[in-house]
């Protein structure tokens, strides 16, 4: 068993249930973060290593900074940024109120953990790893009738990238990426209240892939071939073809 920690936030559920239980197998200790104590319990009853849980809500500056200074005694050598949630519908309609919970969690959240994150990874001796959870909606231009979320998750990626090459040219051993999976297999479609069009990979091989390719230090980390090829054939194609063509894709989900 590995004396260090993981921590994965939205530990309760889909990805983050996933990174809690590969990680563990694979011998870190981890802190689970979440809102819902209840959920996170159950998880620790099946995790290989020793566990903590943190209930938090994250859309809450105070909270991650809470999250940050109780787990200073710890070593940490992975932070998992995985808390976020989606909204499917036409702009002028759906929930303002969400869609700004939703920006605090993607966005707020993310930006504040990984920096808080880097500057305790930087007085590490071996440094660490942060892997921030987007998707590949954050790789198109824009997606209509989900244009909160993808412009959360272009946040990410544009900041991962930006922050991953500053940690390059320092010849840092600190790992900065970005997991963009296409559809995946878990919560996310009750709370965003869709249905994918496209079939979706399991939460289990999405966090395998996503790991070993962590482990290998690649920035932008893209699960499947199929994503892949989309996303590199998207660029090929001017803008304003490709957000029509997001759009449609995204009607398809709730049938707009």
């Amino acid at each position: 068993m590995r004396d260090v920690y993981a921590v994965v936030t939205g530990a309760s559920s889909g990805l983050g249930f996933e990174f809690a239980k590969q990680l563990s197998a694979m011998g870190y200790k981890i802190i689970l973060v979440a809102r819902r104590r209840g959920k996170l319990e159950q998880v620790q009853k099946i995790l290989k290593t020793p566990s903590i849980v943190f209930e938090a809500d994250l859309g809450k500056t105070e909270e991650c900074i809470r999250l940050m200074e109780e787990t200073r005694s710890l070593d940490i050598e992975v932070f998992i940024n995985n808390a976020g949630f989606g909204e499917c519908g036409r702009f002028y309609e759906t929930d303002a109120a969400k869609e700004l919970s939703m920006i605090d969690v993607n966005v707020s959240a993310v930006h504040l953990l990984m920096k808080l994150m880097l500057q305790r990874l930087k007085s590490r001796v071996s440094g660490g790893y942060i892997l921030n959870v987007a998707s590949s909606a954050g790789l198109f231009p824009a997606g209509p009738y989900m244009a909160t979320y993808y412009a959360t998750k272009a946040y990410v990626t544009s900041l991962t990238r930006a922050v991953a090459r500053e940690m390059e040219e320092e010849q840092s051993d600190i790992y900065i990426g970005a997991l963009c999976p296409g559809p995946v297999d878990t919560e996310f479609n009750d709370v965003a209240s869709v249905e994918f069009a496209l079939k979706g990979i399991s939460a289990k091989k999405c966090v395998k892939y996503a790991i070993d390719q962590m482990f290998r230090r690649r920035v932008i980390i893209i699960p499947t071939l199929r994503m892949k090829v989309v996303c590199m054939i998207a660029k090929f194609f001017p803008t304003k073809q490709v957000v029509a063509m997001t759009g449609k894709q995204q009607r398809r989900k709730k049938k707009i």
